[in-house]
């Protein structure tokens, strides 16, 4: 069934003429619970690291892959599969990845080795790809009236986000009752469960006019990306801008710059850049990845700041999130009525605006108690909420019907890309500046403190193992080195999403 030929009265008045449109609201329920899970995993390894490094003993750069390698792949095949959806249909696509994503997380629960976690949550990307990218089209089918598409993506988006914010709560709580495995296995019986419903409610749709798939387009997104995010890591893990690395950069950025250029070039290119053209998805796209960015990697931080400085449990420190959580669903469900009164512009520069002040006061305040702490985690969390609902409507509000998944592709894209590249960039700028502030100690050998400059948990671990005076200050001096680098990092963050909030103040004003 094309998109033509969908009933739409049926999926705005709720008749009963189409199955499909008297279930509208349990499609949404279908696509929800999958993207809660996309979400969790999105953060779910963020508590289990110090865990992880116990049981499969990865290097500095391979725990980052760990963790990196999901949402980066996610971003790297988005526009792939939002493309394929809006080809052969974005049920056929869906149910695809609901396939992928529950072998992968079963791969993933079982595996020995960080190599095979890496390539399972590899894997488990591309099916969060497929899901993700038909997800949001889908919405934008079934859901043709303004009103009650508003509402929806703001389920949809408090879904995402809030799962990405409970995922560590998930994780913790996990780790305490069960083996480390359990943070991946319980996907399997959701996505079973969604697969059998979304193969009887979810309707069919896909673009009328038939599309070449452009394989070139598609590998050049997959190298650039990819190479340019490899060559971000091996600079932060080193410590240094070398030779090799660098090259791999510019090769990686110089095949995006190709990306761009063929895109504009061929008659149905893969990205669609006349999207763009659009000031209001353009300013809408940036400022869901700055939003999205710093949210991850606020998290990210965060979690490791409460196991290892505050020596919070696995679940504690999830738990400790939650005010972020919540403020983010409230802010995401109520940002439809923030709409009403501020306008569009007013909603997400001052969403941001917000978000920023918070990181700001982290940055000052990350070593005070937790009570400071929690009430500018709900200033994060309202603030990012705003921003993805309003924005993932007002991107999927400027695309034709027949162009929903590349759209959706494209949102989806800035939220899995934000995720990713806040954590390589704030974490590199964190890494690079722990390094250099873990001077060496009397009392610590060099092979010691050449482990401990690779992480905080590696000098917690050997800080432990040498006890005395020496491990009191190799702790200490870990824990001084980490702040400096928290600070500055979640700063910078901060300043991205305030230049953010200025730009969506004055590009989205009504001419």
């Amino acid at each position: 069934m094309n998109i033509e030929s969908m009933p739409r009265a049926g999926f705005g008045s709720g008749t009963q003429r189409d199955g499909t449109a008297h279930h509208k609201w349990l499609v949404l329920a279908v696509l929800c619970s999958t993207l809660l899970l996309v979400g969790m995993d999105l953060t779910i390894l963020h508590v289990a690291v110090p865990t992880l490094s116990q049981h499969l003993l990865p290097s500095a750069s391979q725990l980052l892959w760990m963790v990196d390698s999901y949402p980066l792949t996610v971003a790297a095949f988005l526009i792939t599969c939002g493309t394929l959806s809006d080809r052969i249909g974005r049920k056929k696509v869906l149910l695809g990845g609901f396939a992928v994503f529950g072998a992968a997380s079963l791969g993933a629960a079982l595996a020995t080795t960080p190599t095979m976690l890496i390539c399972f949550r590899a894997a488990l990307g591309f099916g969060a790809a497929m899901i993700a990218a038909a997800t949001v089209a889908i919405i934008r089918i079934v859901f043709p009236d303004a009103r009650e598409r508003a509402f929806a993506i703001g389920v949809w988006s408090a879904c995402h986000s809030v799962g990405a914010a409970i995922g560590p709560i998930a994780a913790g709580f996990l780790l305490e009752h069960f083996w480390w495995g359990s943070v991946f296995l319980i996907n399997v019986p959701v996505v079973v469960v969604a697969l059998v419903v979304g193969a009887v409610v979810v309707p069919e749709s896909k673009d009328e006019v038939r599309r070449r798939w452009d394989a070139l387009s598609a590998a050049l997104s997959v190298l650039g990306l990819g190479g340019l995010v490899y060559a971000l890591k091996q600079i932060g893990e080193h410590g240094s801008v070398s030779a090799p690395y660098l090259l791999v950069g510019a090769v990686a950025v110089a095949l995006l710059v190709v990306l761009v250029l063929r895109q504009r070039r061929i008659r149905e290119p893969l990205l669609e850049l006349s999207l763009f053209a659009d000031r209001k998805f353009s300013v809408a796209t940036a400022a869901i990845l700055a939003c999205f960015a710093g949210y991850i990697a606020l998290m990210f931080f965060t979690t490791q700041r409460f196991q290892l400085i505050s020596d919070y449990s696995p679940l504690l420190a999830g738990t400790a999130l939650l005010p972020m959580a919540v403020a983010n669903a409230l802010g995401a469900v109520f940002a439809p009525q923030l709409r009403a009164v501020l306008t569009n512009r007013g909603a997400i520069a001052l969403a941001l605006f917000v978000f920023a002040g918070s990181m700001f006061g982290l940055a000052l305040l990350g070593s005070s108690g937790y009570g400071a702490v929690a009430v500018l985690l709900v200033g994060s969390g309202l603030g990012t909420g705003v921003v993805t609902t309003l924005g993932s409507d007002t991107i999927m509000s400027a695309a034709d019907p027949s162009r929903a998944g590349a759209a959706g592709a494209i949102q989806e894209t800035s939220f899995e890309l934000g995720s990713g590249l806040g954590i390589v960039i704030l974490g590199t700028t964190s890494t690079v500046i722990y390094r250099s502030a873990l001077q060496p100690l009397p009392g610590v050998g060099a092979a010691e403190h050449a482990e401990a400059q690779s992480s905080l948990g590696a000098a917690v671990k050997i800080a432990a193992e040498l006890d005395g005076p020496a491990g009191a200050a190799l702790r200490s001096a870990a824990v001084t080195a980490f702040d400096s680098g928290f600070t500055i990092a979640v700063a910078a963050g901060g300043g991205v999403l305030l230049a953010m909030a200025a730009v969506s103040w004055f590009v989205l004003r009504v001419r």
